[in-house]
């Protein structure tokens, strides 16, 4: 046994290291020290490769588009004009649509919305770049891949007022969509969640000899739960037709991302560890995100398992409706944020090839300015959130039971009963 009397003063004195952004509000952002390799510089391998030889892709950043916007090296998937004019289209549609929701929340339309401004091109261009019957598994910021699969905007807006239009019947918080026929699983508000969902139904889909394919979407934040290493290991063990995305946009709802172990390694490393493939990729550059996502479906589609994406974005605004963004980053991140705006970025791509101009896009911008305002005024007449009242109480206890039990048809009537006076 230990003597309790001996002396410990040449011990060193233990201590915990606490993660902390490099910038807080007064400071001046200054990202000069962030690492971003050339556009064109990182190899694409075959679809074959083994896992332990992308650690160099999951340590780097993929990336097509140069400052120039001119499209670089082996990732560039030479995309026709067509598409690339319908992807920006897709973003300044979802960017004003959530501008919208954004101000009716604040004029009180609604209870809570959360955008996806400056993230524009990865749920979007992941949506072009899946086959239509994948299914994806998203959070609350991949509104994209409905807008892009060209779901009503009028049944969007429904769903955040959880008025009469609204086909969830109020049971979700707004922007929490769903719509199997757009391949967008229900969102779950239970972060993490969306991996072992995803690999269970990749893995379903497998047993069934389909060819479908899943997609799990995660934010930095949700790598430290619980569900990250649960939906790693199955995808993995029985090599899961499945993409795991991590949408790395430096912040969750008010810590960064070194909370979440971003100081010691990048998100995408921590599949080289599962044997699963790892890639990191500039989430503002739409040639790389198209071009990561189609790899990582052909490699899916042809059985060779699983691949882990982090797009490396940033988060230009607050977490939420809900969350003041000024209480804990300085004013200016978002515009010194090195890898730029997506649409723009996107813009003088398609500049730089004689298939676009500023008139063109400033009509298109007005264009989706006014799709928006028209949905709007449909989802409107429909009602708001807080004019909603008890006229359809009794639905809250449907869609439950295929046959209805006597008890929960009891309370039901009760409730019925309390409403009416």
């Amino acid at each position: 046994m230990r003597d309790k009397e001996t002396p410990k003063a040449n011990r060193p004195q233990l201590s915990l290291h606490v993660p902390e952004p490099p910038f807080r509000p007064g400071d001046t952002p200054d990202y000069s020290s962030l690492v971003v390799p050339d556009a064109g510089s990182a190899p694409k391998p075959d679809i074959a490769v083994d896992a332990a030889d992308t650690e160099p892709l999951a340590k780097g950043l993929v990336r097509v588009l140069d400052d120039a916007g001119k499209a670089v090296g082996p990732w560039d998937p030479k995309l026709d004009a067509d598409t690339l004019r319908k992807i920006l289209r897709d973003m300044v549609l979802q960017r004003i649509f959530d501008d919208r929701m954004y101000r009716a929340q604040r004029q009180g339309k609604t209870s809570f919305y959360m955008k996806a401004t400056g993230e524009e091109a990865i749920a979007i261009t992941a949506a072009a770049a899946l086959d239509r019957d994948d299914m994806n598994f998203p959070t609350y910021r991949q509104q994209g891949l409905l807008i892009a699969r060209g779901y009503p905007l009028t049944e969007m807006m429904c769903q955040v007022y959880s008025n009469r239009g609204d086909k969830l019947k109020g049971r979700q918080l707004p922007i929490m969509y769903s719509s199997k026929d757009h391949g967008f699983f229900t969102i779950s508000g239970n972060l993490g969640t969306q991996f072992p969902q995803a690999v269970g139904w990749a893995m379903a889909s497998a047993i069934k000899g389909d060819s479908r394919i899943a997609v799990g979407w995660i934010g930095d934040g949700a790598t430290a739960e619980g569900d990250f290493h649960a939906g790693m290991t199955f995808a993995a063990v029985y090599e899961a037709p499945a993409i795991l995305v991590v949408v790395n946009n430096q912040w969750a709802i008010s810590s960064f991302s070194g909370i979440a172990g971003a100081e010691k390694a990048t998100f995408a490393q921590r599949a080289i560890g599962y044997g699963i493939p790892g890639l990191r990729v500039d989430g503002n550059d739409v040639l790389a995100v198209f071009a990561s996502m189609r790899w990582a479906a052909d490699r899916a589609r042809s059985n060779k398992g699983a691949t882990l994406i982090e797009f490396f974005t940033y988060r230009a605004e607050g977490h939420s409706t809900s969350d003041d963004p000024t209480g804990y980053r300085p004013a200016g991140e978002a515009q010194a944020w090195p890898l730029g705006d997506p649409i723009e970025r996107l813009k003088a791509h398609l500049i730089g090839l004689g298939e676009w101009d500023e008139e063109r896009h400033e009509q298109t911008r007005a264009e989706c300015d006014a799709e928006v305002r028209k949905a709007q005024k449909e989802a409107e007449k429909l009602g708001i959130l807080p004019e909603q009242g008890k006229d359809d109480i009794g639905s809250i206890f449907e869609d439950v039971y295929a046959t209805m039990p006597p008890e929960l048809a009891e309370q039901r009537d009760q409730a019925l009963d309390e409403a009416k006076r």
